[in-house]
């Protein structure tokens, strides 16, 4: 290992720094907490409830600073102890093809991460989310879950892993290759996504005819909205925390309903969420943010073309011998504030669209009033933070804070300023 290697230093001193990020923003939303319910929102939570809001939140804002820390020193901990190394040389040299070196390379890697948070991803919703109520998962779901997920990983993963290994160790320009193909296959997932892997999770039954089906059918008549199916979700088999959206193409779109959100909410507001949603349909943002993905992907791959195969990034983390594979890996590491700072952007602009999303629903209904209440009992039920800090909600909120959503929502009432 060569501590004295440039990229050793930035790339140490960033997932320092970034893990650091981390910890001010959760410990000053800790303290922003008070016992005190904000004005103006004093009819979203009973006293005992507003307590037990500010316990979960103080909870999972613990435990993700212990498991973030944990992740931190075990990471740090291979990468000083010569881990990279050592799958290198595990796996260098199997065939003389680059590809199935790497995917072994990264199976290693990739199959390691989940088991060692394994810990933390099963004490989360059978200790934090089952004492508040939220957990609905048994065990059996739990682990079957895991291993579809990783056998999904796989069946996709490895396929687009390995045409990537082949295209920057034979082509040119191939980053602008890479780009496309990868380009083609997220396109893709957005049409195989809802009809086959989602299923494989959860089960989507038609919504029976009555009162509820019919008025999401004139919204989406009154909206021009292309619906193509509607749908409810079982989620009430893992959580009792619910939620709606749509997928697909063209004029295939598909709207699914948790069966936890019909239970809960009254049909004003079901129709309300749902013209929400739209709203992010009419106003464009699906369309918006798969463009900002992909020339994210575009700036990804042309950054990686400088660096891949550096022979000072690679001796950063203890590999002699340059390969395309472990290049990947270790621009992903350069990568990461670049990274974070995008998703900083993504997310300011997410709250923006959630502003415009939220005044269309309140356009097509009529009136704010009935996203107001879906609102104000989404968030009582899910115990919500009502006083999350600043920067905080900066970094992390895709959508805006309880508070400043509502009040933009009152402005949309008629007459109002």
């Amino acid at each position: 290992m060569e501590f004295s290697n440039p990229w050793f230093t930035v790339i140490f001193l960033s997932v320092l720094g970034l893990h650091a990020l981390e910890v001010i923003a959760s410990v000053l939303n800790l303290r922003r907490l008070t016992p005190q319910i904000p004005e103006g929102l004093e009819d979203i939570y009973e006293a005992e409830a507003y307590a037990k809001s500010q316990a979960y939140t103080r909870e999972s804002e613990r435990f993700g600073l212990f498991s973030g820390s944990v992740r931190l020193a075990v990471f740090v901990a291979f990468w000083l102890l010569g881990g990279f190394g050592w799958v290198d040389a595990l796996v260098r040299g199997w065939t003389a093809s680059p590809v199935w070196p790497g995917l072994a390379g990264f199976s290693l890697l990739y199959a390691a991460s989940p088991l060692l948070g394994l810990p933390f991803s099963w004490y989360d919703p059978f200790r934090i989310e089952a004492r508040y109520g939220f957990n609905k998962t048994t065990a059996a779901t739990f682990f079957v879950d895991a291993v579809k997920g990783a056998l999904i990983a796989a069946i996709i993963g490895l396929p687009v892993m390995a045409l990537l290994i082949w295209i920057f160790d034979t082509w040119g320009n191939a980053w602008l290759w890479a780009w496309i193909a990868t380009t083609v296959i997220m396109l893709a997932l957005q049409y195989i996504a809802p009809r086959w892997l989602m299923p494989l999770f959860n089960k989507f039954t038609p919504m029976p005819d009555g009162s509820l089906k019919t008025e999401i059918n004139a919204l989406a008549a009154r909206c021009e909205f292309p619906l193509a199916g509607l749908f409810v979700i079982d989620g009430s088999k893992r959580s009792t925390k619910a939620n709606a959206f749509f997928a697909g193409f063209g004029k295939h779109k598909r709207i699914a309903l948790y069966d936890t959100l019909i239970e809960k909410h009254p049909e004003p507001e079901l129709v309300a969420v749902l013209a929400h949603e739209i709203g992010h349909f009419k106003c464009r943002h699906i369309v918006q943010r798969m463009v900002a993905a992909i020339i994210q992907m575009a700036l990804l791959f042309l950054l990686m073309g400088f660096f891949m195969k550096s022979a000072g990034l690679h001796s950063a983390f203890g590999v002699a011998q340059p390969s395309v594979w472990l290049s990947f890996v270790f621009f992903m590491y350069l990568f990461e504030p670049v990274q974070t700072l995008l998703g900083i952007v993504s997310n300011m602009s997410s709250r923006k669209h959630e502003f415009e999303a939220d005044a269309y629903a309140a356009r097509v209904t009529g009136s704010p009033q009935s996203l107001i209440s879906g609102l104000k009992r989404l968030a009582r039920d899910t115990l919500a933070n009502l006083t999350p800090h600043p920067f905080y909600s900066f970094i992390h909120y895709s959508h805006p804070p309880m508070k400043e959503r509502l009040a933009a929502l009152a402005k949309q009432e008629p007459g109002s300023n």
